[in-house]
């Protein structure tokens, strides 16, 4: 790697970084209904409010070694984590699309994907306001990539994409989720999993949705076997999909175009 692209990796580590920051408040408050924007960010135990130098990503919860600098309760170390892997994930698009229209839409997918998974982690629940936020977005960007590249013709070609991979993510998880019911005989999937799938098919296409699905499934079904393997769940108990829907994505769009292409050459298609 160039050593002049350091700083500038540094820098989009920093604005990933400081997303993270914020996704930790969009995680924290949204299933709680509260506010995004007020109040400030403050300690979840004596409601200080935190300073600007103990506001700065990564670095305040390591300068304040994981303690309110006020009360000294600690801080959970999943708010420098989130932050953290907010900025790889912003580095790891960057390197890939360098400055594009398609690194700011993808960095605002990661993003989403990265808060509605954890919030499923800590609630079982997709949020509409997320999944369906995320949608819009997803076609939006859809329709500018495509009259960047086409015009008048190519928006509505590129639009027509999302629309397409959002109907078929929205079936194809009724889908699985019905076919595995009947199978297990209780419900599977809750409906926030059809919404997410729709939500990633507005920005994948109906292909890379497919593949995206795909990993999604396989990696949830062995999770959830080693984890009832362990007894860390029991047979019949609900576990978080999506995770493992946001895990395919990722996956997908980094690496799904080239996986499917030797695929396909693979069998000579």
């Amino acid at each position: 790697m160039d050593v002049f692209a350091i700083p500038i990796f540094l820098i989009v580590f920093f604005i990933g970084a400081s997303i993270g920051s914020f996704l930790n408040v969009v995680i924290y408050r949204l299933p709680a209904g509260l506010s995004l924007i007020y109040p400030p960010s403050r300690c979840p135990v004596c409601l200080t409010r935190l300073r600007k130098r103990e506001n700065i990503p990564v670095l305040g919860w390591l300068r304040l070694q994981g303690k309110c600098g006020h009360c000294k309760s600690k801080i959970s170390p999943r708010y420098p984590i989130v932050e953290a892997v907010t900025g790889l994930l912003f580095v790891l698009v960057f390197a890939g699309f360098q400055l594009s229209l398609q690194t700011l839409g993808y960095w605002a997918f990661i993003s989403w994907l990265l808060a509605l998974s954890m919030i499923d982690l800590d609630t079982m629940t997709l949020p509409n306001p997320l999944t369906q936020s995320g949608l819009v977005l997803g076609l939006v960007f859809q329709a500018i990539v495509g009259f960047s590249t086409g015009g008048v013709t190519g928006a509505i070609q590129q639009f027509m994409t999302g629309v397409l991979g959002a109907v078929v993510g929205l079936w194809l998880l009724d889908a699985i989720a019905f076919v595995a019911s009947m199978l297990i005989g209780q419900q599977a999937m809750g409906a926030g999993d059809s919404k997410l799938m729709a939500m990633m098919g507005a920005w994948l296409g109906w292909k890379l949705l497919i593949l995206a699905g795909f990993l999604g499934c396989v990696t949830g079904a062995i999770v959830g076997v080693c984890a009832i393997g362990f007894g860390k769940l029991a047979r019949r108990q609900a576990m978080p999909f999506g995770p493992f829907l946001a895990l395919g994505a990722g996956v997908s769009l980094f690496w799904g175009e080239t996986w499917l292409s030797n695929y396909l050459q693979l069998f000579h298609l």
